[in-house]
């Protein structure tokens, strides 16, 4: 089990992951990310899939052709944690193409 971040890391994490914004409602994150095509935002989708399985934490996310809006949280810790800003580093490098 891991723990929910503190305030303190939350204040933090928003800080730090531009564009990442508070849940209305629940300890989650979210941001939505906008990309050429289809393929583009495909492609993207599969390499966050793959890191995110790999980790065996799986983000909730939505796709329309060019948009992906992905929600992070841990159901475990019932909010935010360190799995969530591990895989938000890995999405944001993901979606600038590193």
């Amino acid at each position: 089990m891991v723990d929910k971040l503190s305030a303190d890391d939350r204040a933090d994490f928003f800080k730090a992951h531009s564009g990442w914004e508070q849940v209305k409602g629940r300890d989650a994150a979210k941001k939505t990310f906008t990309f050429d095509d289809f393929n583009a935002a495909f492609g993207f989708m599969t390499r966050v899939a793959l890191a995110a399985d790999k980790a065996d934490h799986h983000p909730e996310w939505f796709n329309v052709y060019n948009k992906v809006e992905i929600t992070l949280t841990t159901h475990d810790a019932k909010g935010l944690s360190i799995r969530d800003v591990h895989l938000a580093d890995f999405i944001e490098r993901a979606a600038n193409g590193a």
